[in-house]
């Protein structure tokens, strides 16, 4: 059964029997923790969708599939809309106009169930790319397929998302610097959610791409575990920022990528999944494992 009590199982067997293998051997502490993996970008048009239509789409992720599978809840950002719309940016070159306005085949919201990854952030720079009409299609591509999101920029009652795990209630909200008063709606949903839920997780999208974090994000990220966040994950720049640590709570600026089609220096093809593991007392304690983009579309954890 699933491990969400809102869900439908609707895995294969396949990929079912891999996330029990992946919790044996586990002591009762343990199975009694609640472990949820974040993961930055995942962008699956361009190159990724001519890759992923010659291997299967299931491939691109296999190599995480350990990590991802065992976790009671995955969360990453999806960096644009699943849409019935044919692709712009296959094929462009970069620079164009195209190359920046994606679309994702709508088959990915149930490779992502299956793969576990069932609550997405679609609050960023890229969920608009055919407008009103691509987030309309997006939400029910995600609804069928049974995956969770947050971060809607047209809704406000889909802009955080309540996660039902193991009795605990677990939050998670949005701050998205590309939407108009976009800090004040995150400081709105942080006092509303706050009150409701055990732990609380702001999933961002912010700051410079490629580049280390900006003074702008560590005056947000500071200001929102004031306000009442447990921990800040951060997505957009592409590359791994710096993690840091202020009034005992954890913030991740950026894990840069998960998914993605940048290959052009050794920065963006290092991303990071990080482990959350929730105690019975809502203690948070985290674990960083790296990751690598192969430019074959393949996303692979890195052994030590």
């Amino acid at each position: 059964m699933s491990r969400f009590s809102d869900y439908e199982t609707k895995g294969s067997d396949r990929v079912i029997d891999m996330a029990e293998q992946a919790r044996a051997g586990k002591t009762a502490e343990e199975i009694g923790n609640i472990r949820i993996l974040f993961g930055g970008d995942m962008m699956f048009d361009r190159y990724i969708r001519t890759q992923s239509e010659k291997m299967g789409k299931r491939e691109v992720l296999l190599g995480v599939s350990k990590e991802i599978l065992s976790a009671d809840a995955v969360v990453a950002n999806l960096e644009g809309p699943m849409t019935s719309n044919p692709s712009k940016s296959a094929g462009s070159s970069v620079g164009e106009a195209r190359n920046f306005l994606f679309t994702f085949d709508p088959e990915w919201a149930n490779v992502l169930f299956d793969m576990n990854i069932r609550i997405v952030n679609i609050g960023n720079n890229h969920i608009l790319n055919f407008g009103e009409a691509g987030l309309i299609e997006t939400r029910k591509f995600l609804r069928a397929a049974k995956v969770k999101f947050f971060g809607d920029p047209l809704d406000e009652s889909l802009r955080a998302y309540v996660a039902e795990i193991k009795g605990k209630k677990i939050g998670f909200v949005n701050y998205n610097q590309f939407y108009l008063d976009a800090e004040n709606r995150t400081l709105s949903d942080i006092a509303r959610l706050r009150p409701l839920v055990d732990v609380l997780f702001v999933y961002t999208h912010w700051g410079a791409e490629y580049v280390p974090a900006t003074s702008e994000e560590k005056r947000l990220a500071r200001l929102f575990i004031d306000r009442g966040a447990d921990a800040i994950i951060g997505s957009h720049p592409h590359v791994v920022q710096e993690r840091e640590v202020y009034h005992e709570k954890t913030i991740y600026y950026s894990l840069g990528n998960l998914v993605f089609d940048q290959y052009f220096r050794p920065e963006v093809r290092q991303g990071l999944l990080v482990e959350a593991t929730i105690t019975s007392n809502n203690t948070l304690s985290f674990r960083d494992i790296s990751i690598t983009l192969s430019s074959d579309g393949r996303t692979k954890v890195v052994k030590d």
